[in-house]
């Protein structure tokens, strides 16, 4: 049976264009990594490329921003410079979506990217894309809460003011116009 996480040439092309004029445009995220050695990694993996265009349909700008050795993965991130559009207005995860009565979100961070097939950035990698840019001047997203804070309702979020990034609480049901979330992708 066919998978339905595939797509078309037409639509590889077009991603495989993007992504390599974005890799090329920010090379300051990837010292070091060649497009050529991302792109042969790619195209081995159907999945991941379905997950990479999922990241971009959903206003993520993903990019390269590192190469675990041990491993011999190289590591996308949503580098888009406001927490991603099509991720907006979501609570943080399925029981948070479940709790709330009424003026339900149509989705949680949590299920999103595991429809989509990535991870949730967590606090130490949001600081770490931070490194690359000025990201989520003007929105939020949430990030990977530890089980401690979670088993309490709440969630936790970042962002960035006064050239400094910051970590928030609210509870996990909350949901704003300006919060989404970012992910990642290991491939």
């Amino acid at each position: 049976m066919e998978t339905k996480k595939q797509l078309s040439p037409e639509q590889r092309n077009e991603l495989f264009s993007l992504l390599k004029a974005r890799f090329e445009k920010n090379s300051n995220r990837h010292a070091g990594i060649e497009w050529a050695a991302v792109q042969l990694k790619l195209e081995t993996d159907v999945e991941k490329l379905w997950s990479l265009n999922e990241m971009e349909r959903t206003g993520g700008e993903p990019n390269v921003v590192g190469f675990d050795k041990t491993t011999g993965e190289f590591l996308f991130f949503d580098c888009s410079a406001e927490s991603p559009k099509g991720r907006r207005s979501i609570c943080y995860d399925h029981e948070a979506l479940e709790s709330r009565k009424e003026n339900k979100p149509e989705n949680s961070a949590i299920n999103m990217a595991e429809e989509i097939g990535i991870e949730i950035l967590t606090e130490e990698q949001y600081r770490q894309l931070q490194q690359h840019g000025n990201f989520d001047t003007k929105t939020s997203s949430w990030v990977k809460t530890p089980e401690e804070i979670r088993k309490h309702g709440g969630a936790i979020f970042c962002d960035r003011r006064y050239n400094h990034v910051f970590t928030y609480h609210n509870g996990a049901e909350s949901y704003y116009a300006a919060r989404g979330f970012r992910g990642s992708l290991k491939v």
